[in-house]
């Protein structure tokens, strides 16, 4: 994997690279060097191991608490079973 230099001294860290550091928009990195010459770049904090990438709906997780209804109660509710409820034809679900 290479990069290019911009005029400021910064690079684009590659993106397979932040994934397998567990980097973020926003984390910190250390670099160093060792003996040899090799620079070494990590995270300030350590990535988490066998860390996955965000799912788009975690940010919604958990967002329905507080509706004053079971999870029962509220998927009945969004699947329609409550106007089906007096339907001769419907089985009760539960």
């Amino acid at each position: 994997m290479s990069t290019t230099v911009t005029t400021k001294g910064q690079v684009t860290i590659p993106k397979r690279m932040r994934e397998y550091l567990g980097l973020e928009p926003g984390s910190q990195v250390d670099f160093g060097y060792t003996s040899d010459g090799q620079v070494v770049i990590k995270p300030v904090t350590p990535a988490k191991k066998g860390r996955k990438k965000p799912s788009r709906f975690d940010a919604l997780r958990g967002s329905g608490k507080g509706l004053g209804m079971s999870t029962d109660e509220y998927m009945n509710l969004i699947r329609g079973y409550d106007e089906d409820k007096d339907d001769p034809g419907f089985r009760n679900v539960k």
